[in-house]
């Protein structure tokens, strides 16, 4: 039986994180505190440090809009570039066959 993938809210990861600091930065003991797994925990921590986990002071709104807008000219890029290479392609065909 597989296992039922938990969803946590944004209060819940902020707090967590919070706790954190109260346990004196130790990751693992706060994470046996509230039931989750110490990997979550750590990958929510990460976050925060980096401005990426919404309800946190470090959150950073115009961080995420900028990251959202990187990902999606990466998209657009590389549609352009498989079409380019597509052409060039069509191209070479059909000047050989000419």
């Amino acid at each position: 039986m597989p296992k039922k993938l938990r969803t946590y809210s944004t209060e819940f990861k902020a707090e967590a994180v919070k706790k954190i600091e109260d346990n004196n930065g130790n990751i693992s003991a706060t994470a046996k505190q509230l039931g989750i797994a110490m990997q979550t925990l750590s990958s929510w921590h990460n976050k925060a440090n980096q401005g990426k986990l919404a309800g946190t002071e470090q959150y950073d709104p115009q961080l995420m809009a900028v990251m959202e807008e990187n990902k999606r000219l990466k998209r657009q890029l590389k549609v352009a570039e498989e079409e380019r290479e597509i052409l060039k392609k069509a191209t070479a065909y059909f000047a050989k066959n000419s």
